[in-house]
């Protein structure tokens, strides 16, 4: 089974860039273009939030109408620029979506079990895993502890050192990690919410943040870092179940490079 990533999309209304300079819809285009073509195919793409830049109706439409143009499944959450209620609206045919409440889900139809977690604060840039939250998944996770399980939620749980999102991951990340330790069946966490990759063993998985195909967080690893974002190659990331039934996570960089080139002559020699 092949997974995809995409976050952080920040789609906006009437054709606007983002932050007067990042064309997020032309990126999302050739993200999907992208996606569509590897070969071999994923199976399903999962979305780790801040599809949208403000949660707006027409946000959703557009980001919906390219999204939809996917040649596969995919799932969806909320991050903190996007609107709870209106992405349930936006996506009320996504019969995987709860009705109310978080949106919270399990998706149980393919060889690696999926976890959507919605880890948003209406008004905060933050996020959290209270224990409302951590219930239903401690409760979502004793129901099937044999099949490999992959969580993705928008706000990563552990520290990257770029201060300035930091102050902005998960809280109550302690006890979501004495959960995880629990649990695990789970192999591996995505998130997004910092726009750049990165990755740590976390309670005994792998916690994963994604790239954005947009743009990236400057990575400045000083304790006063200013918020700043920077045109970095744009990529998503991929996870594969293997023989072993382990997940594997991987990039793959969206645009034209140039290869693949081979390594081996025509009688099997190394070229030279």
């Amino acid at each position: 089974m092949i997974i995809a990533q995409i976050t952080d999309t920040h789609i906006k209304s009437d054709g606007r860039l983002a932050y007067r300079k990042v064309d997020t819809m032309a990126c999302l285009k050739a993200c999907v273009d992208h996606l569509n073509a590897l070969a071999p195919a994923p199976d399903v793409v999962v979305m780790s939030g801040d599809m949208t830049d403000f949660g707006t109706a027409d946000e959703y439409t557009i980001a919906r109408s390219l999204l939809d143009r996917l040649a596969m499944p995919y799932f969806v959450v909320p991050g903190n620029h996007d609107a709870r209620d209106a992405m349930r609206t936006a996506f009320s045919d996504h019969s995987y979506l709860p009705a109310d409440g978080f949106l919270h889900y399990a998706v149980e139809d393919y060889p690696v079990r999926l976890i959507g977690l919605d880890s948003t604060l209406p008004g905060q840039p933050y996020g959290e895993m209270c224990d409302a939250r951590l219930t239903w998944l401690g409760e979502t996770l004793d129901e099937e502890t044999r099949k490999p399980t992959l969580l993705f939620m928008h706000h990563p749980p552990f520290l990257t050192g770029v201060a300035h999102m930091d102050r902005q991951n998960c809280r109550n990340a302690k006890a979501m990690g004495a959960l995880i330790e629990r649990h695990t069946q789970v192999q591996m966490i995505l998130c997004g919410h910092v726009h750049r990759p990165a990755q740590t063993l976390w309670h005994g998985t792998l916690a994963c943040i994604g790239p954005s195909p947009s743009h990236a967080v400057a990575l400045d690893l000083s304790p006063d870092g200013p918020p700043a974002f920077i045109q970095e190659p744009p990529a998503c990331r991929i996870v594969h179940l293997t023989e072993d039934k382990r997940l594997v996570a991987d990039l793959t960089y969206i645009g034209s490079f140039d290869g693949p080139h081979p390594f081996f002559n025509a009688d099997g020699s190394l070229i030279d």
